[in-house]
């Protein structure tokens, strides 16, 4: 790579580049152990297969390879390899790794695992990976561990539930006439919808989430586990492009309108914004959302805060409100509602949700006592009757699919995401926006009409519903569940908030937030990162250009020939003008033709996150730029 790590990625450390393995017309990447990107004659087959150890609260450990042996030719493959686990506690986990592929489309990965002593784990074993793209909603047969064989169908609208369980193997279709058996050994598997995290795959696991947990390896037993993926068939494969073609931008027809853009803000931000206030100003959110959380000690100082925000950037504002939810519901929120007029706060909205909504209730746990939501938000309206009212989840989609909240009573409905719940590399981030418009189907399916809020969404996680807490993370690594990224530095976020939008324009949502205005979720620099404290953030940019077209314009149909490469926005003014913003999600520089972009301008103004520049028109009309790695630009 020649780009700048830090500036991409907002940290000099870089990921590990894949190894390729091939052996005929099968191709898999070896990352740290683990298989990405399997395919047969270029056909994704499977997204991963990772052999995964989880602590207590769902972190991934990252185990430490040695003794690492590759060899391929034309016709096969094999790997082989140990690794090691250390737990807080001093125990290890040892395992042995063999892959082994061929060219008869034969793939088989083996692990065996050994613990030095007891050892705690929520997840021990095999982790495999079905793509969302050409999958969802498609037949498949699954086989089930008491032999039984059923024709059954992917789930097209994201399941709650695990669609599929007690497996040993799944058989689909890759191509017409080739199909791909993946066999399951070793323990009972079952397959989550990972689509409910914003995960672009469908999982399949090992061990019930039905079986308590975290449970304990014994020391000294070994626990062996076989994937086996098996491809036939005579289907055609794929001729190879011979040269490569640019990435190719084209619009379509008007759609919804473009959502207003948010910021999230909290009280101990509060000092630093009025501090930044001009460039609050610049940035131009549409709404600025208020955290306020009596359970965890905010009282009348932090709504003074806001009130003084508020005053200093008048637009609207939403109190994303947590409540104890453990006594009187009228005395809880009237007491909230006394506290926000001492405090002067002029509020648009409120949205509400009890404490123990934010954290997970998994498959076969049972469900915590809560008291009943149609209670919760008619006391809300009792307490807020001139604000509009939202409810939904403060966590992530999954808890709002788990527990869907009753909709009359509600305004809008809500909820978040995070990409880097189950993994944080680079690939696996990016691709979770391919996961956004089956979220948005979902809700759209499950709730109708009712206005629709995202938010806030950022990289980093800001609070963990599966365990004790977010994982920090000093020393600014890819960790999953981390409370900071430092993606969201680089030229990486902007990217991804660019994609982010573009994958739920066409949902029609009322308010889209995917950022605070400082601290670590912000669009200002601290100190050590890319850009010079206190100065934009490349997201900056982004979310800029966002809340530039918010309210202004409505949708325009915006595709390209590769979405998972580049993404593209499009909004039309009412004055006829359009602008188009396109993001490169990848680390490579990529040619991208936007003639189709029908400008009757001599010249096309471009930014792409680092200079603002034009291009010229050629006598053709053929407009080409090269988008360098995680770029984004503006056209028109």
């Amino acid at each position: 790579m020649t780009a700048d790590a830090f500036l991409l990625y907002g940290t000099r450390a870089v990921e590990a580049e894949p190894v390729r393995l091939r052996a005929g017309a099968l191709t898999a990447d070896f990352v740290n152990g683990n298989l990405r990107s399997i395919r047969h004659g270029g056909t994704e087959v499977l997204r991963a297969i990772a052999y995964i150890v989880r602590d207590r609260d769902w972190g991934t450990y990252e185990p430490t390879l040695a003794d690492l042996t590759i060899e391929q030719d034309a016709e096969a493959f094999s790997v082989s390899y140990s690794a090691s686990c250390q737990a807080p506690d001093g125990s290890r986990l040892d395992f042995r790794a063999t892959i082994k592929g061929s060219a008869d489309g034969q793939l088989i990965f083996d692990v065996s695992a050994l613990p030095d002593n007891d050892f705690e784990t929520n997840r021990c074993g095999f982790c495999i990976l079905h793509p969302i793209a050409g999958l969802a909603g498609s037949p498949v047969t699954v086989e089930h561990t008491d032999g039984s064989v059923v024709a059954m169908r992917l789930p097209e609208l994201i399941d709650a539930w695990q669609p599929f369980k007690d497996l040993r193997a799944i058989t689909h279709e890759v191509r017409p006439g080739v199909t791909a058996e993946c066999r399951m050994q070793g323990d009972t598997f079952e397959m989550e919808d990972q689509r409910n995290w914003s995960d672009a795959s469908y999982k399949t696991y090992v061990r019930p989430l039905a079986l308590p947990w975290p449970y304990v390896l014994p020391a000294g037993k070994t626990f062996r586990q076989t994937i086996s993926l098996r491809i036939e068939g005579r289907g055609k494969v794929p001729a190879a492009a011979a040269t490569v073609e640019p990435i190719r931008v084209t619009l379509g027809k008007a759609g919804p309108g473009l959502p207003d853009i948010g910021v999230i803000v909290y009280p101990d931000e509060v000092e630093a914004a009025l501090g930044k206030l001009p460039m609050l100003c610049e940035l131009g959110p549409q709404q600025l959302m208020f955290h306020f959380d009596p359970t965890r000690g905010h009282g009348l100082d932090a709504l003074r805060s806001y009130a003084r925000l508020a005053a200093a950037y008048p637009v609207r504002t939403t109190l994303e409100c947590v409540i104890a939810g453990d006594g009187d519901l009228d005395a809880e929120l009237s007491g909230v509602a006394d506290r926000v007029r001492q405090a002067g706060l002029k509020l648009s909205a409120i949205a509400v949700s009890p404490s123990v909504d934010r954290q997970s209730t998994p498959p076969g746990s049972a469900w915590p006592q809560c008291p009943p939501l149609e209670d919760v938000y008619a006391a809300t309206r009792r307490a807020f009757p001139d604000s509009r009212l939202g409810g939904g989840m403060f966590s992530y989609f999954t808890e709002l699919n788990r527990k869907r909240v009753p909709a009359d009573p509600l305004d809008f409905v809500t909820h978040c995401t995070c990409p880097i719940v189950h993994a944080a590399d680079d690939l696996s981030v990016m691709q979770s926006l391919e996961a956004l418009p089956f979220i948005t189907a979902s809700v759209r399916t499950i709730f109708g009409t009712i206005p629709y809020r995202i938010g806030p969404s950022t990289i980093a996680m800001r609070q963990n519903p599966y365990g004790g807490a977010t994982k920090a993370n000093p020393d600014n690594q890819r960790i999953a569940m981390a409370d900071r990224d430092p993606r969201h530095a680089g030229l990486f976020g902007a990217a991804w908030t660019i994609g982010y939008a573009a994958r739920v324009a066409p949902a029609g949502l009322e308010m889209l937030t995917l950022c605070s205005f400082t601290g670590p979720f912000g669009v200002l620099a601290s100190s050590g990162e890319p850009v010079k404290e206190g100065t934009p953030r490349p997201i900056f940019h982004a979310v800029k250009g966002l809340c530039d077209l918010a309210g202004h314009a409505h949708v325009v149909a915006a595709t390209t020939t590769d979405e998972t490469r580049v993404l593209a926005l499009a909004g039309r003014s009412q004055t006829g003008r359009i602008i188009v913003w396109l993001a490169n999600l990848t680390p490579a520089d990529l040619p991208v033709d936007v003639s189709g972009l029908g400008s009757d301008q001599d010249f096309l103004n471009i930014w792409d996150g680092r200079t603002s520049r034009q291009i010229q028109r050629d006598a053709s009309g053929r407009d080409r730029l090269v988008m360098t790695p995680y770029a984004i630009v503006r056209i028109g």
